[in-house]
């Protein structure tokens, strides 16, 4: 393949079948791009992610389909718990599914985005990298994925690809309703802390994803973006 030439948009999507995944998958779709979604349930290919040779399989059928140049790493697992009761269990399935397969996803498909030089790789961070309590396992791979996208953008700018993050706040889905019950006055107090007084929702993540994904976008790389009404600058006055 020539440097430079792209014969076709393929993007891969981890967890692509609910919540920002499937709103991220939809937003590609109607871009345009042939979309390949690894997922539990609901994907183009069905695969639990958390286990590394049902994802090594996954990844070599996905690309039986040419190569993939584009790249959402969207996966993840919450385990909510107090660094008093957060197991080992917890962590090792948060590295498993918050860290372990972005990497192997990255490797899986870095040849053919090196052989086109081009490359769009897009890493579904968390405001939580921050810092949030009862998330020991989930903050600290979520900030770890940061550390990888900023080092990725070092190694792989030379190729044509960029490398960013996005870090979203509360974002209405079924995953962050799990760990924050609607109702609840914890969950209250974080809708009260959003400066612009909402919930966010999985589209307004897509706008951040295809902003990275655009092929005309080339000049963006290493930086996380957070997607969070504001949460990041402060607490929301009164």
């Amino acid at each position: 393949m020539k440097k430079g030439l792209v014969t076709r948009d393929r993007v891969l999507i981890t967890g692509g079948g609910a919540g920002i995944g499937a709103a991220i998958t939809a937003a590609c779709q109607a871009q345009g791009y042939e979309t390949i979604v690894l997922d539990r349930a609901g994907g183009l290919v069905d695969v639990d992610l958390a286990d590394h040779d049902a994802t090594a399989a996954a990844l070599k059928l996905a690309l039986e389909g040419g190569p993939i140049t584009r790249l959402v790493n969207n996966v993840g697992v919450v385990r909510p718990a107090s660094i008093a009761d957060q197991t080992l269990v917890d962590l090792d399935l948060a590295v498993a599914l918050n860290l372990r397969c972005a990497l192997q996803c990255m490797q899986a498909v870095l040849p053919g985005m090196r052989e086109a030089g081009f490359g769009r790789v897009v890493n579904i961070s968390s405001r939580a990298a921050l810092g949030k309590e009862m998330r020991s396992a989930y903050a600290a791979t979520k900030a770890g994925l940061i550390g990888m996208t900023r080092v990725w953008a070092l190694e792989l700018g030379q190729h044509g690809i960029t490398v960013n993050a996005i870090g979203p706040g509360p974002i209405r889905t079924a995953l962050f309703e799990a760990a924050n019950p609607p109702g609840a006055p914890e969950t209250r107090a974080i809708v009260d802390a959003i400066p612009v007084r909402r919930m966010g929702e999985p589209e307004d993540v897509t706008q951040a994803a295809s902003f990275f994904l655009d092929g005309r976008n080339g000049f963006v790389t290493g930086q996380t973006l957070y997607v969070c009404g504001g949460m990041t600058v402060g607490v929301a006055p009164a």
